[in-house]
């Protein structure tokens, strides 16, 4: 496992009961190099979605844990935020709270020449996603075969 993962896991470990407290949803926990700056990102959501003062009450009390952890090497910044409305469909309550919504699937290699697919997600496990499309035909893709998948937002 990379140093970055390392990171992640031990940052969400460390989020989580500050999470619980305030009855908010870890999305995700990213650590990237972006330019010549690290980031340390978390993403959070709840019922009705996150405000910025979620985001800087989570933020305030993290980085004096992190300060009094100090486990990263590098110089980085850490930033909390909401997810958005196209975040990517990556843990299983992700997958939970879209069954039956339309969702986007872009894949790595075409299949059936294509590589974008829009569907009803009707089915997932470990391996695997199902969805229904316009025609109603079902398809079945492999998550090693998607390269993004999300909630589909029409503009």
């Amino acid at each position: 496992m990379g140093k970055g993962k390392k990171y992640e896991e031990q940052t969400e470990q460390l989020l989580l009961p500050i999470l619980e407290k305030y009855q908010f949803e870890l999305v995700d926990v990213e650590y990237v190099k972006e330019g010549s700056s690290w980031y340390l990102r978390a993403y959070i959501d709840k019922e009705g979605g996150v405000t910025v003062n979620d985001c800087e009450a989570v933020a305030r009390e993290m980085n004096e844990i992190l300060d009094r952890e100090d486990y990263i090497q590098e110089s980085y910044i850490f930033e909390v935020s909401s997810p958005g409305l196209l975040r990517p469909l990556k843990k299983e309550k992700d997958f939970q709270r879209n069954i039956g919504k339309e969702i986007e699937i872009r894949t790595y290699r075409p299949v059936r020449h294509e590589k974008e697919f829009i569907g009803i997600l009707q089915a997932y496990d470990a391996d695997s996603v199902t969805i229904t499309d316009e025609d109603k035909e079902e398809m079945t893709f492999q998550k090693s075969d998607i390269a993004l998948i999300r909630q589909y937002v029409r503009f």
